[in-house]
C-alpha cells in the first residue's frame, strides 16, 4: 500500500466513524482532495485510485494541471476575482466561492456568452473574521440569490463555509442556515464544511462534502 492509499483509508476509516456515531450513510459525504501546491503526478496517483474531482484554490494552477490531466474535474474553492470570472468559467466544472452580487452578476453574463453550464456554491462567513477572506454574511446572501435569478447556467448547488477553528457549533449554525434556504428554495441543497482537524464535527452537524489537503496529500 502507497502513503497515499494509507491516507485515504485513514480519512475513509474516519467518516466511516462519523457517520456511524450519527447515523449517516457515509456513501453521502462526499470526499473532496485539495490539490493545492500538490505535483501533478499525485493528482494522477489518486486519480488512479478513483478520484475524479479535485478542489484548487487558484485559477492559474487548477488551469495547469487541468490541462495536464483533461480527464479530471477541478473545482474553485479559493477566491475569485472578477477580472478572472472568464477564467475560471472557462477552465473549472464548478466555483465554489460566490459570494457578492457584483460577482454573480458577472458570472451570468459571462455564462451565456460562453453557452457553459457551472455549478455554483455560495460562500457563507456569519462570523466576520478578519483572517478569511471571502464569504456573504446571512444577509448578503440575499442578494447574491437575487443576482442569480435561478439562472439555469448557474445552478447553485449549495453552500461553502470555513468556520472558526475549534467552534462545533458554527457547524449547526451553517445547517440551519442551509434549512432556511431549502424551506424558501422548495429544494435540496448541499453544504460544503469541514477540513481534516475538524470534519468529524462537520459530519455531525450534517456536511455533505468535507475538503481535504494535507491529511489526503501529505505535506507540501
Amino acid at each position: 500500500m502507497s502513503q497515499l492509499e494509507a491516507r485515504i483509508a485513514r480519512l475513509r476509516s474516519r467518516i466511516q466513524r462519523a457517520c456511524e456515531n450519527c447515523g449517516r450513510n457515509p456513501a453521502d459525504v462526499e470526499l473532496l482532495p485539495v490539490s493545492k501546491r500538490q505535483p501533478p503526478a499525485l493528482v494522477r496517483e489518486a486519480a488512479a485510485l478513483g478520484f475524479s474531482r479535485f478542489g484548487e484554490n487558484y485559477v492559474q494552477e487548477g488551469i495547469l494541471k487541468g490541462q495536464e490531466a483533461p480527464g479530471l474535474e477541478f473545482v474553485l474553492i479559493g477566491p475569485l476575482q472578477r477580472n478572472k470570472a472568464r477564467t475560471a468559467l472557462t477552465h473549472f466544472q464548478q466555483i465554489m466561492t460566490v459570494d457578492r452580487p457584483e460577482l454573480a452578476t458577472r458570472l451570468r453574463a459571462l455564462a451565456q456568452e460562453l453557452d457553459v453550464v457551472r455549478g455554483i456554491w455560495l460562500q457563507v462567513d456569519l462570523w466576520g473574521e478578519e483572517t478569511k477572506v471571502g464569504g456573504a454574511d446571512a444577509g448578503g446572501l440575499e442578494a447574491v440569490f437575487q443576482a442569480l435569478e435561478g439562472d439555469p447556467r448557474l445552478p447553485v448547488q449549495g453552500f461553502m463555509a470555513i468556520p472558526p477553528p475549534e467552534d462545533p457549533g458554527s457547524f449547526h449554525a451553517l445547517a440551519r442556515l442551509r434549512e432556511t434556504w431549502e424551506q424558501r428554495e422548495g429544494r435540496r441543497l448541499r453544504l460544503s464544511m469541514g477540513m481534516s482537524g475538524d470534519m468529524e464535527d462537520a459530519i455531525r452537524a450534517g456536511s455533505d462534502q468535507v475538503r481535504i489537503g494535507t491529511a489526503f496529500f501529505g505535506s507540501r
